[in-house]
């Protein structure tokens, strides 16, 4: 009897299964592989909203407790999620993009994708799967199928609880809704008849935000197109953007691909300028039903300028005027243009290797549209412009993604966003030269420039401007501001808007 009792104890015992020391890895295998290749199928970018990212946290942590517990090896917490990306990679191999390409390291601009990109999916996934492996541990050896000493002692618990707070962290960060405070008067009290919403509308067959801000319903509205392709302007709008909403209803539209519409970007072969163009006028349709508005005032940035033309040339009589801040004429003269300059000015610099690499390189146009920042953003004198004394540094990017109106998700997707919408929309531009194809426009049109605007951009969108044949084609210098004067100078900017506004209602 004696010795039964003590067979049956030594074939439980840790030391002695054989067999689960086979089986058990071949158990976890068979939860993490399968899980890997769905979601690389069903999310091949990563987690981009919150539900997704919900989901794959409660994921990560139940498929790493199962392989933690089933091998009963340290091994587990460096195998499992290397065994999880190598085949989460292989499903999402199929699909193209900054993010998801073959990562580039040589440059700067190479690493910003690749922390934006995986660098997000390994918060999002690696580190719940991590930790669910740690608790799997911790639960085998509780139940006394692994030795005491294989857990690593108190260095090993102490990690754990890190891992464990971190995740319940990033859990309490995803579930942080997004909101817009409301608009308010000088004592902190709500102003009657004001308007303060994030609003998701269903555009072009699919949801894309927009965030609607306004002292009062009864102003005209203001549509404002954020440049890139892909930035997103809610944050830089609540950032810069107060004083316009004394004056109308400002509503900033996170376009497909970009911000709070980033899961709008698939399938990415619909998404092109024409649609875009086409999205535009469907948001505005959208202003004009919801505020009663016959017309809207068109304002855009940078890219938003491209769409802000084609769509009042295909549409004038939706919209009361045109207001282009850092117009874009012709986008690839302009990138050939900018990049001369950024040669001469390396050189100016005495900066030989920034020139060297630049002449590496070659002028555009590029195959690979990383190489455009290097080529033409990296040029400090772009970014040398004073501001007004009303500039906030937080309208900028990264900074401007860090308000309350976005989630969590939206924040850390956002530059990712923005190298991804870019990739598809920016090659499309190609050929793209108003002074050829927009000769005319029906609708008054105001460019704003700043007078530290690179001349690859200010030289054409002057030429264009003198060469218009609208009711209005005005040409303003902000003295202070780069390519972004409705930021830099955002008071001047809202004045210039009332001015124009009143001179709508005069004509």
């Amino acid at each position: 009897m004696l010795q039964e009792t003590s067979t049956r104890t030594t074939s439980e015992s840790p030391a002695a299964p054989g067999r689960w020391r086979a089986t058990g890895p071949a158990l976890a295998a068979a939860v993490v592989v399968p899980t890997a290749l769905v979601v690389g199928w069903l999310m091949p970018r990563g987690p981009v909203t919150t539900t997704q990212a919900l989901a794959t946290v409660a994921l990560g942590l139940l498929v790493g407790a199962v392989a933690g517990w089933s091998t009963r090896s340290r091994w587990a917490l460096l195998l499992t999620p290397a065994v999880f990306m190598v085949v989460f990679e292989v499903a999402r191999a199929p699909v193209d993009g900054p993010t998801v390409d073959a990562p580039r390291v040589g440059d700067l601009y190479g690493v910003l994708t690749l922390l934006a990109g995986r660098g997000v999916d390994a918060v999002l996934m690696l580190l719940p799967l991590v930790v669910g492996v740690g608790l799997g541990l911790a639960y085998a050896r509780r139940s006394g199928r692994l030795p005491a000493r294989a857990g690593g002692g108190w260095p090993g618990r102490v990690l754990l609880a890190v891992g464990v707070v971190a995740v319940l962290a990033l859990v309490g960060g995803l579930l942080r809704p997004a909101s817009t405070e409301a608009v308010t008067d000088a004592a902190g009290e709500e102003v009657p008849g004001s308007i303060a919403e994030l609003v998701p509308v269903e555009i072009g067959g699919h949801e894309q935000w927009l965030m609607l801000r306004g002292v009062s319903t009864d102003a005209p509205v203001l549509l404002y197109l954020e440049g890139g392709p892909g930035g997103t302007g809610i944050g830089r709008m609540r950032q810069s953007g107060e004083d316009l909403e004394q004056d109308f209803v400002v509503a900033t539209w996170d376009q497909r691909g970009t911000g709070k519409s980033v899961s709008a970007l698939e399938p990415r072969d619909t998404l092109t300028v024409d649609r875009m163009v086409q999205d535009t006028l469907e948001v505005t349709a959208y202003l004009q039903e919801r505020f009663d508005e016959e017309r809207v005032y068109l304002v855009g940035s940078s890219w938003g300028t491209v769409l802000a033309v084609l769509a009042a040339q295909r549409s004038p009589e939706s919209f009361h005027a045109v207001v282009g801040t850092g117009q874009m004429v012709d986008p690839f003269e302009t990138d050939e243009l900018m990049y001369a300059q950024s040669v001469a000015d390396a050189e100016a610099r005495g900066d030989a290797g920034h020139a060297a690499t630049l002449r590496e390189m070659g002028p555009p146009p590029y195959e690979d549209t990383l190489d455009y920042p290097g080529a033409i953003a990296s040029n400090p004198a772009w970014s040398a412009f004073p501001g007004g004394e009303d500039y906030n540094a937080a309208s900028e990017y990264p900074a401007s993604l860090f308000v309350a109106e976005y989630t969590l998700v939206e924040q850390l997707r956002g530059m990712a966003a923005i190298a991804e919408t870019y990739d598809v929309l920016y090659p499309q531009l190609a050929g793209v030269d108003f002074r050829r194809d927009v000769p005319r426009l029906d609708v008054p049109v105001y460019v704003v420039a700043g007078a530290y605007e690179a001349p690859g951009r200010d030289v054409l969108a002057q030429e264009w401007v003198d060469g218009l044949d609208a009711p209005v084609a005005e040409y303003v210098v902000f003295e202070q501001s780069g390519h972004n004067p409705n930021f830099h100078e955002p008071g001047r900017f809202a004045d210039l808007m009332a001015r124009v506004h009143q001179e709508v209602l005069s004509q």
